[in-house]
């Protein structure tokens, strides 16, 4: 089942969702953006070079991992983690990161900007500007900078230039405006290297390439571990970049069930969880169109994870799109689910997840217990928990 005709990629659609919604100033500027994008990136040079950075730079591929005393745990389906964690930066970020320097290289840019919530993207762009020689300011809400101070000496010491957002709630969504801005102001050297398959077109498309590696990989090695493919794939959602990395090889498989889990966070009320897709309605956000949370005026709404990878108010729209045809499914994990589950995890397999993460550990958990031990899931564990472990040390005692 092919979920985007070629059609409704040129024009950046999932069905009714994505496009491209922005000023008057930033229309050249995508235009161009999205020309290089569709132009350079399906070549073979490129291809090759991207391939070759994946293996020797950031250490493709990722193992899929057995999960043997999880699974003995949960005492039904076979669990399987795919591996992003032991990648290069210690998430998935570095896989569109690298593209997206590669892509920046090629159309002569000088500066690579982006906004992080975690830090792992942020992480990820400073690594490949350090890599690629580019110049890098990382946009951070100033809530995330105090919560992710380990990534944010990271950054610096990678050479990027950490700029702290203090407006409105000072999280991911003022990030991804301030970034935007500066993207608008010198868009003649900067390249805006978007840390998830959100934004307007060509970004959900251009991640969701960069991050598909993912799921071919993860295809290819369940064949070889179980003979089948899996039955369920998991992968937590915020903006939804190490999902679709995932889902996509898979979404033309219609006997795999594909489940993204977003945070419930600390209770469903407005600002106190981020589930876009189980509560939102279709918005307009940040040049694209999608499933969004709202306030009672209709603009974005407060939202709060403990994960701060997932304390964004809209969703990629591949997601939106696959929400609404069927082909996926949306759940929800709190914080305290996730923070069991980080722990779970840590003693178990002595793996310490991202907290982001975790929430698609802690739905895998529950579903894995419900199903017969013949059954097959697929978790993408997406980073690694180093960033968070001076954050959640509270919690932890």
């Amino acid at each position: 089942m092919s979920i985007s005709t070629q059609t409704q990629e040129k024009t950046g659609f999932f069905g009714s969702f994505g496009g491209s919604y922005v000023p008057e100033p930033l229309v050249p500027i995508l235009a161009e953006l999205a020309d290089a994008y569709e132009t350079i990136v399906p070549t073979e040079s490129f291809q090759q070079e991207l391939a070759c950075f994946l293996k020797q730079y950031a250490g493709r591929p990722s193992p899929l991992y057995f999960a043997e005393r999880l699974t003995a745990y949960a005492g039904g389906a076979k669990i399987y983690l795919k591996r992003e964690d032991l990648n290069h930066t210690g998430a998935h970020k570095i896989n569109h990161t690298l593209g997206e320097g590669l892509l920046a290289r090629r159309m002569g840019k000088k500066k690579l900007i982006a906004e992080t919530g975690a830090g792992q993207h942020g992480v990820a762009t400073a690594t490949v500007a350090a890599l690629f020689g580019f110049d890098c300011d990382v946009y951070m809400g100033a809530v995330d900078v105090e919560k992710q101070a380990p990534n944010v000496l990271r950054m610096k010491l990678l050479g990027a230039n950490v700029i702290p957002v203090t407006d409105g709630a000072a999280t991911l969504k003022e990030a991804v405006d301030a970034a935007l801005m500066a993207f608008v102001h010198d868009h003649e050297n900067v390249f805006y290297a978007l840390g998830s398959a959100v934004g307007p077109h060509p970004y959900p498309s251009m991640v969701r390439d960069f991050q598909k590696i993912v799921g071919i990989e993860a295809k290819q090695q369940i064949l070889e571990h179980e003979g089948s493919l899996p039955d369920y794939l998991i992968a937590c959602v915020g903006g939804g970049s190490n999902a679709i990395g995932l889902f996509h090889n898979f979404l033309g498989d219609e006997d795999v069930k594909i489940i993204g889990v977003e945070p419930s966070g600390k209770s469903l009320k407005v600002g106190e969880h981020a589930a876009s897709l189980t509560f939102g309605e279709e918005g307009i956000m940040h040049g694209f169109n999608s499933i969004m949370l709202k306030d009672e005026n209709g603009e974005p709404a407060p939202v709060y994870s403990i994960a701060s990878g997932l304390d964004y108010p809209s969703v990629g729209p591949q997601h939106a799109h696959l929400k609404q045809i069927g082909r996926a499914s949306y759940e929800m994990a709190s914080d305290r689910e996730a923070l069991d589950a980080f722990r779970l995890l840590s003693r178990l397999e002595g793996i310490i997840p991202a907290i982001e993460s975790a929430h698609a550990v802690a739905y895998a958990v529950k579903l894995a217990a419900k199903l017969p031990a013949d059954k097959v899931i697929v978790v993408n564990l997406s980073g690694r928990g180093d960033k968070d472990m001076e954050s959640l040390a509270p919690y932890l005692k």
